[in-house]
């Protein structure tokens, strides 16, 4: 929100929600209507393919989405090393609402403008007079209507809400109060407008112009730099006519600099480029390896959670994983995601984050839970954790922890079998359970008489389950096997502590700003400098490691069973 927002900031729709695209609807349906039944005197092409021009969009800024976050994840090239915060996230989650309002302007200039109706699908001149429209008063209006909301007045009512994200992504191109929208909206009409005004415009022409305003759009907004060094090397005259990332980036975290569009051509010619524009670029583009200290591998839990992890869908990756009906009908493109992922069969960068002064990745192996419980993907996914490890090793990481199943005792021992495999690994390979089993255990209050353990008991558990019964707490398994292997593992004494009780579903989620143990395991491994692995059949001191973890300020997290609306 602006700091002082003025009127027409929201859109008309925002109390519909998530049914916001009803407002479409009536167009839509017409649309449909008349090329189907209405004849072929009522037959419009153009009109017809108004929709799947939106979607196209919303398709196209996916995959900038996508695209950036793997990017800036992974990529040497960085602009601005800095986070992005939730209340970023929550802000840009209205991204579409700029789709939608151009949709009913398409639909309405298609139905009422003349000339609006029954494009050809192609004419030269129209391409041409787009091209020439938009270099000449598009760029030049909008240069000065950019300088206007940044006045000020326009600019603490309006224009500040889109300066709330320094560090930007590609959807941040596209947050803006509902009034700049209508502004915007009426300057990128001009070059629409007059092919339609001289019957020269064309369906190709239309929406290659709406394609490239995205494309620009979304690429000056990536927080990482890839336009090549080359080019402006061998074509000097692309430095007034195509901006980059890095030229943009300026304008979000010097403010009042670099006012253009996409042509800097504008901000030359009235002295207000960025002094610091050439440097930055060359920095950016020239890049920085950053070396790790910790990674953490994960991998995919359903098959729908590939649009919950932070390089699927935003909305869905800043909240915790929960299933959505809507996810059922992207069923094809989940399918062929997840054989682009079995083709390649990389470990691949998830996110990236910053602790004291380590420097953390989240890598995440290409295979699905139902994957690991096939006995015969279990030697592939071993070889793709041993090549995590050992690309980690070469990288600098002083710790590797296993996430989720990559620990999973029948898989590999807890690392066990991974680790021997890999003899002689300076790296510490961490599992992270004695964090876990100590957080479980210190949330079960000490005058408890009775814990029951259900389903099967990992190495978390089994340490749960040891320490409860040197308390004193009665234990209760439901698996005859694994209360054998309990007796095993603890003293003669404390065995009467078990019981077995027979006959007597796990939701695998995180809120905001909270880490599994696991991965907390990993990370105070790497804080404290502890020289030993920990995996396999290896357990530290759980009240060492509980107490390690609270001096260095991480906290449990304790679950509201009745939250308050």
């Amino acid at each position: 929100m602006a700091f002082n927002p003025g009127p027409l900031t929201q859109w008309p729709w925002e109390k519909l929600g998530k049914f916001k695209y009803v407002v479409l609807a009536p167009w839509m349906l017409q649309s449909c209507y008349c090329f189907f039944l209405g004849g072929e005197k009522n037959r419009d092409l153009s009109n017809f393919l108004m929709l799947p021009l939106m979607l196209s969009r919303l398709a196209h800024a996916q995959l900038w989405i996508s695209l950036s976050r793997f990017q800036t994840a992974r990529s040497k090239h960085i602009i601005l090393s800095k986070g992005l915060e939730f209340q970023q996230v929550d802000r840009e989650r209205n991204w579409d609402d700029q789709v939608i309002f151009n949709g009913i302007l398409f639909y309405l200039g298609s139905l009422y403008f003349p000339g609006g109706s029954n494009l050809p699908l192609w004419n030269i001149k129209g391409v041409i007079i787009t091209i020439i429209c938009h270099i000449g008063p598009v760029e030049f209006l909008y240069y000065w209507a950019h300088r206007a909301l940044h006045h000020h007045f326009l600019y603490s009512r309006y224009h500040s809400h889109h300066h709330s994200s320094v560090v930007t992504e590609p959807i941040t191109s596209v947050v803006h109060p509902f009034a700049e929208h209508i502004l915007y909206s009426f300057l990128f009409a001009i070059a629409l407008l007059t092919t339609l005004y001289t019957r020269t415009a064309s369906i190709i022409s239309l929406a290659a112009y709406i394609t490239y305003i995205d494309f620009m759009n979304n690429m000056g907004h990536c927080n990482y730099e890839f336009i090549p060094k080359c080019l402006f090397q061998h074509f000097p005259f692309l430095n007034y006519i195509m901006y980059t990332p890095s030229f943009h980036s300026l304008h979000h975290s010097r403010v009042h600099t670099n006012f253009c569009l996409f042509m800097p051509v504008y901000d030359y010619i009235y002295n207000t480029a960025d002094m610091s524009t050439d440097a930055v670029y060359e920095s950016a583009i020239e890049g920085r390896e950053e070396a790790i200290d910790v990674v953490h591998l994960t991998h995919p839990t359903t098959l729908h959670s590939i649009y919950q992890m932070r390089l699927g869908f935003a909305c869905l990756a800043a909240q915790p994983q929960d299933p959505k009906w809507y996810l059922w009908l992207l069923w094809p493109i989940t399918v062929g995601l997840m054989s682009l992922m079995w083709i390649f069969d990389r470990t691949f960068t998830v996110e990236k984050n910053r602790l004291e002064k380590l420097n953390i990745q989240t890598w995440a192996i290409p295979r699905f839970s139902f994957q690991y419980s096939l006995k015969s993907q279990h030697a592939l996914i071993n070889k793709l954790i041993e090549d995590a490890i050992i690309e980690a090793e070469k990288r600098g990481a002083k710790v590797l922890s296993l996430g989720l199943l990559n620990q999973d005792e029948i898989l590999n021992g807890n690392g066990e079998l991974n680790l021997v495999r890999l003899k002689g690994r300076k790296m510490k390979v961490v599992d992270g359970c004695m964090l876990a089993a100590a957080c479980v255990l210190n949330s079960i209050p000490r005058d408890t008489n009775e814990v029951l353990i259900q389903g099967h008991l990992s190495k978390t558990g089994y340490a749960v389950a040891m320490a409860l019964c040197k308390r004193g707490t009665k234990v209760i398994t439901e698996c005859p096997d694994q209360l054998e292997n309990l007796r095993m593992r603890i003293s003669l004494q404390h065995q009467a502590n078990l019981i077995y009780a027979p006959g007597i579903y796990c939701k695998n989620w995180l809120p905001r700003r909270v880490m599994s143990a696991w991965r907390v395991g990993g990370i105070l491994h790497a804080l404290e400098g502890w020289e030993t692995h920990e995996c396999g059949d290896t357990m530290l001191d759980l009240q060492k490691v509980w107490s390690f973890a609270l001096n260095r300020g991480f906290l449990p997290f304790v679950y509201d069973h009745n939250p308050q609306p």
